[in-house]
């Protein structure tokens, strides 16, 4: 290619130097002008043929050089696929004598197979002939057994199975028995160490809850604005908050006397507001009354929220919060409800750490385990299944509904959690000084009365006063009238005679009055 370039380039000067000639030649004027001319285009040619011969040379140069730099590449580029190919058959004779030694070292070993199986089966045949043999010595030795001692091999191993049954079932009794007693031993014993561990851990004050309280005045003139005007004040506040006023000469002080608490309480924070406004008068009395039950109401939810924070009692309901509250107000045998479900919280879960249970389950069971004993609406239900039914309707876990049904036997115990409670109950209550069973029954006997009243139509409240020697029962004057009040009284009075045990005489009240309630704006 670069050789038609020069071809090309010697032909374009050959053609100036022609054209110039030409030019020259047909110029007759400058005949010397063409000579120089003639000389001036050959050395521009002779000048062109060494620019072209140059040229060759560089280029004939450049292709060598490219010619050696591709030899070389390919010559390095051949000696790596040599080396590669050589490395391969390298691996490839490896591997082939490793083949090798893996199919001598089988063969080997597959004769030696041979040999041991050969050596085997010769032991087998001789073993199969000395069984042959001992079978034959054996039923020898049974027929000659069995012609001594007159029984069949079948029956000779019955008696012996026979034999050695009694005897294991003998030991086995024996033995079952030694357990049994030895486990009961070390039962009771690790029982009575966590029973008064809990005690001990516990050591929770007993307080009897009386049925009075005594409400300390400043001076004894205040007592004549308690008892009003021919007695209306006291008789007042005696109607709304259903609590005996005992006014005697007991210095600086009035007696509060009711088998209720809650009424209790209600009469004495009343009271307190009465004298501290120096108002006392029955609209007035009867204001403060409501008011005073609507902060109870707040104080009870108070009292049950901080209960379960200090139990540290989780996800409990309102409503079950509440009831725990009110526990504060209520009497088990005169033992405080509240603080006796906390010392049964307690010890339920002291004692269910110790044998590794879940502790919140079972002081949340423990705290709630007499929810029954303060419900809002009388029923026929013990407290043991009221509370049960309660737990279970505000979402409680099943342990603890089970727990609370079964502390007096009447559920069966389906979790482990309730024995724990039914034992914590009892060792609170069972201690020196923390119950008295004649307040009970006094309570229960206060309560059938009041029930007994409030079962009559038109009846609004019922309120047994002065230790239950009096019943007063406030009717609604437009259901009942004054001549229905007499005989509601001695209805009253006569089922009382007919349907209860008491000791003394109560006297049955009947308080009907007309209210005009009018308001002007």
């Amino acid at each position: 290619m670069e050789l038609n370039a020069l071809s090309y380039i010697i032909g374009g000067v050959s053609l100036a130097v022609g054209f110039v000639v030409g030019k020259v030649l047909y110029d007759k004027n400058s005949q010397k002008k063409a000579e120089e001319a003639e000389a001036q285009a050959k050395k521009i040619l002779a000048d062109a043929q060494t620019n072209a011969e140059n040229l060759k040379k560089e280029r004939l140069l450049e292709a060598k050089e490219k010619f050696v730099q591709l030899k070389a590449e390919h010559d390095k580029e051949v000696l790596e696929r040599n080396k590669k190919i050589n490395d391969s058959e390298s691996r490839i004779r490896q591997k082939e004598q490793s083949i090798n030694q893996k199919v001598e070292h089988a063969e080997k070993q597959i004769k030696e197979n041979d040999a041991i199986k050969d050596n085997l089966n010769r032991q087998i045949e001789v073993v199969n002939l000395k069984r042959t043999e001992l079978e034959k010595h054996q039923e020898e030795h049974i027929r000659r057994l069995e012609k001594i001692a007159g029984l069949t091999a079948e029956e000779a191993k019955s008696q012996l199975v026979e034999s050695l049954k009694q005897e294991a079932h003998t030991q086995a009794l024996a033995l079952q028995q030694e357990i049994i007693d030895d486990a009961k031993q070390k039962a009771n014993k690790e029982a009575r160490k966590i029973i008064i561990q809990s005690i001990q851990r516990t050591a929770a004050e007993q307080a009897i809850e009386n049925s009075i309280t005594v409400f300390n005045l400043e001076s004894d003139e205040i007592k004549g604005q308690i008892i009003g005007r021919e007695g209306r004040n006291i008789r007042a506040i005696e109607a709304a908050t259903g609590v005996d006023l005992i006014v005697d000469d007991t210095p600086e002080a009035i007696i509060l006397s009711s088998f209720d608490p809650l009424r209790r309480e209600i009469a004495r924070l009343s009271l307190q507001r009465l004298v501290a406004d120096g108002r006392i008068h029955p609209a007035r009395i009867e204001e403060v009354v409501e008011k005073t039950r609507r902060q109870i109401e707040e104080q009870v939810m108070e009292i049950g929220e901080r209960t379960v924070i200090e139990l540290g009692i989780h996800g409990l309901h309102k409503e079950l919060v509440r009831i725990v509250g009110k526990m504060r107000f209520r009497s088990s045998y005169g033992q405080n409800l509240l603080m006796h479900s906390r010392e049964v919280a307690n010890l339920c879960g002291i004692m269910a750490a110790e044998l590794g249970l879940n502790p919140k389950l079972a002081k949340r069971a423990g705290l709630l385990h007499d929810i029954g004993k303060v419900p809002d609406e009388e029923t026929e239900l013990s407290h043991a299944l009221l509370g049960a039914k309660l737990a279970e309707k505000y979402g409680e876990n099943p342990a603890v509904v089970n727990a609370i049904g079964a502390h007096h036997d009447e559920m069966e115990m389906a979790y482990v959690i309730a024995p724990i409670v039914q034992a914590c109950d009892a060792i609170s209550g069972a201690r020196p000084g923390a119950r008295r069973e004649i307040m009970q029954q006094y309570l229960a006997r206060i309560k059938e009365l009041e029930g007994l009243a409030m079962a009559y139509p038109g009846v609004e409240k019922a309120y047994a006063i002065q230790a239950g020697r009096e019943l007063r029962v406030i009717v609604e004057s437009e259901k009942v009238t004054d001549a229905e009040s007499d005989k509601l009284s001695f209805e009253i009075a006569q089922k009382i005679m007919t349907e209860m045990t008491y000791p003394g005489q109560i006297k049955v009240t009947v308080i009907r009055e007309k209210r005009a309630v009018n308001v002007a704006k």
